[in-house]
């Protein structure tokens, strides 16, 4: 029997390009519906409430515009699963060894599915992955109510987490838990 190839699992290009022209549109169609409807136009002030809340959304759309530039631009695999244990990349670009994960499971949140690795406490603490409930775009949470476990999104990437699971389940049957 043949060993198994390793995966990995890149920022998908079509996803975070078609974010980044998707959030370019809406500043610019706010911009030019402003422009050509001065009358309806908030006043350049702090003191207008509808200039506070336009500014708000621009910079946001504007960070989804530069973040999906970004991701759209880096080619480096953010997940890799082979022989020798997991890579989570996400800017952190930690290994976990395949002894150092107790399991890996799928749950669904919402309608997607998302992969869960369970970590000794060892190990969890050791990879210091700085996971934060805050941060609404990352790809790698902590799950709640298992203090050593991490959850990765797939959202965005060009793989899926089922094929995520399927690559664990290709070279450690034994750690997939249902």
């Amino acid at each position: 029997m043949a060993a198994p190839k390793p995966t990995e699992a890149r920022y998908g290009a079509l996803h975070n390009i078609g974010m980044a022209v998707v959030a370019a549109i809406m500043i610019v169609s706010a911009i030019v519906h402003f422009a050509n409807n001065p009358t309806n136009a908030p006043t350049l002030s702090l003191n207008d409430p509808r200039f506070v809340l336009f500014a708000v959304l621009a910079t946001a759309l504007g960070y989804y515009a530069y973040l999906g530039v970004s991701r759209y631009a880096n080619r480096q695999p953010q997940v890799v699963i082979d022989r020798d244990g997991i890579t989570l990349g996400f800017g952190r670009n930690r290994r976990l060894a395949w002894d150092d994960i107790e399991w890996v499971r799928l749950r669904r949140l919402a309608m997607r599915p998302q992969l869960q690795i369970g970590l000794a406490p060892e190990a969890f603490v050791a990879a210091d992955l700085r996971l934060s409930l805050l941060q609404l775009d990352d790809s790698l949470r902590p799950v709640r109510g298992m203090p050593a476990a991490v959850l990765v999104r797939d959202n965005g990437l060009d793989i899926t987490a089922s094929a995520m699971l399927d690559a664990v389940r290709a070279f450690r049957p034994n750690l997939v838990k249902s």
